[in-house]
């Protein structure tokens, strides 16, 4: 199922935007242009990777800075630990991700 989560204007380069949809945080991140959607919660602590640092690829938790490929969710240097990540396309002027139902 898809939803619209932002706008484009809403989410500048090198951003990321927090929502909330069914329960579930979703971090959707801006690179350059193109739009990427993880899961918000850090699997080490809880922290929000929404409230992260963002830089080329990778968004780090502000809390123990663990570190997440924005793009597959695989935690940098551990392809082991991982965070959901979900397609995401442009609708007119819309981000929408695809959630599961």
């Amino acid at each position: 199922m898809w939803i619209s989560v932002a706008t484009v204007n809403e989410i500048a380069p090198g951003k990321c935007k927090v929502v909330t949809r069914r329960n579930l945080e979703y971090a959707v991140v801006n690179v350059a242009g193109e739009y990427y959607c993880i899961d918000n919660i850090c699997p080490h602590a809880g922290g929000s990777l929404g409230d992260g640092i963002i830089e080329d690829d990778c968004i780090t938790c502000t809390w123990h800075y663990w570190q997440f490929d924005i793009k597959s969710g695989e935690m940098c240097g551990n392809q082991h630990v991982k965070v959901a990540s979900y397609p995401v396309r442009l609708q007119g002027e819309e981000v929408q991700i695809e959630v599961p139902t």
